[in-house]
C-alpha cells in the first residue's frame, strides 16, 4: 500500500535519497552536509564569499554549523573564499556523474506532467514550511 502524500511520504523519500547519497559519497571523505555545501557553492558560482556561502547554507539547508563546514572544505582545498577550487569542481563532477548514472532509473521515465505537478506541489510545501518556521522563530524570539 503506497504511503499517502504528506510528511511521512516526504520524510521517507528524503531519508532514502539521503542514504543513496551517502553511498555515493563513500570514499570521498565528504559528509552529506559538506556535499550540500559544495553543491551550493557550485550553484552560487562565485556570487558569494565564504561568509555568504555559510549564510546561504545556514538558510537553505538549515546547517547551524555552516561556517564550520565552509572552513572544513576550505582546509581541504575544495573551496577558496567560498568559491570552488579546481579540486572542488573535480570532486563535484566525479560524484555527480555517479549520482546521475546510478539514479537514472529513478527519474528517467517519469511523465513530464507528473514531474511538473510534483515540482509545483513540493515548492509550495517548502514555501509554506518556511513560513511556519519563520513564524515559530519569531515566537521563540519574543518569548525570551
Amino acid at each position: 500500500m503506497p504511503t499517502q502524500f504528506g510528511p511521512q511520504l516526504i520524510g521517507e523519500t528524503e531519508k532514502t535519497l539521503s542514504a543513496l547519497l551517502r553511498m555515493f559519497l563513500d570514499g570521498t571523505g565528504l559528509t552529506e552536509p559538506q556535499w550540500v555545501t559544495l553543491r551550493l557553492a557550485d550553484l552560487l558560482d562565485g556570487a558569494v564569499d565564504a561568509h555568504g556561502l555559510a549564510a546561504a547554507a545556514a538558510d537553505r539547508a538549515q546547517f547551524r554549523d555552516a561556517a564550520d563546514l565552509v572552513g572544513e572544505l576550505t582546509s581541504r582545498d575544495l573551496l577558496d573564499h567560498g568559491r570552488l577550487t579546481f579540486a572542488g569542481r573535480s570532486v563535484i563532477a566525479t560524484v555527480q556523474a555517479t549520482i546521475t548514472a546510478e539514479t537514472a532509473p529513478i527519474w528517467n521515465d517519469l511523465p513530464a506532467d507528473d514531474v511538473a505537478a510534483a515540482t509545483r506541489v513540493l515548492n509550495e510545501v517548502l514555501t509554506r514550511a518556511r513560513a511556519v518556521q519563520g513564524r515559530n522563530r519569531s515566537h521563540t524570539t519574543t518569548a525570551r
